[in-house]
């Protein structure tokens, strides 16, 4: 059984619909079709309906029969404003390091079905008592906003004490850690830039 994380992700590509636009322009039936693809014709009405989520092989099947790459199942409609809701029951809550308890803080994505993200946006929780984050370096620009505790934040040999509502920007190519100091959690909005030659990786994979 797939996590409705997982299904919601899938139905968000409208796979089964693109497939049944690709048919009715083609103007087959889900007979003509099924003698193409070697597929049974409830198969590929289960899929178009979105009943039934296709495997790759059984994609690249119906992908050989309308002369497409897979990659138009998973691009956007160009035609359509990008606009992606992600719902908080939908999100994933992962440690950072990952393996390490207690982990230097927990974060979970707020973009992640975007695939050609500009920016990356998270909101991250600094648990009491959680050691300080490994050093790191990434893209070219950070923002933290702060929602709830304190947080002081080092950049190279700058430290700086961040309050709930405080927020600091900063050149994230420079080495940097986060350390958590409160008695009680501290929460931040953390939001972060790719640089030309690194992407981010500073809330899923520090580097030293």
């Amino acid at each position: 059984m797939l996590s409705d994380t997982i299904t919601n992700e899938l139905q968000r590509y409208a796979v089964g619909p693109r497939i049944r636009a690709l048919r009715l322009r083609k103007k087959l039936g889900l007979v003509q079709l099924a003698a193409h693809t070697g597929l049974s014709t409830a198969m590929l009405s289960k899929i178009e309906r979105g009943q039934m989520f296709p495997t790759l092989p059984t994609l690249v099947r119906i992908a050989m029969v309308f002369g497409v790459g897979l990659d138009h199942f998973f691009t956007a409609d160009k035609e359509k404003p990008l606009v992606a809701v992600v719902r908080k029951k939908e999100r994933l809550r992962l440690p950072s390091p990952p393996g390490e308890e207690p982990p230097a803080y927990l974060f979970e994505s707020l973009d992640y079905p975007v695939a050609d993200r500009r920016m990356e946006a998270f909101y991250a929780e600094f648990p009491a008592g959680s050691p300080p984050s490994p050093t790191h370096r990434h893209g070219s620009a950070e923002f933290i906003y702060v929602l709830s505790g304190t947080l002081w934040v080092e950049v190279g040999k700058e430290k700086s004490k961040l309050d709930a509502g405080d927020a600091i920007y900063f050149d994230s190519s420079i080495p940097h850690s986060y350390r958590h100091d409160s008695t009680g959690a501290c929460t931040a909005l953390v939001v972060t830039t790719p640089g030309a030659l690194q992407s981010s990786v500073s809330l899923r994979q520090p580097t030293s």
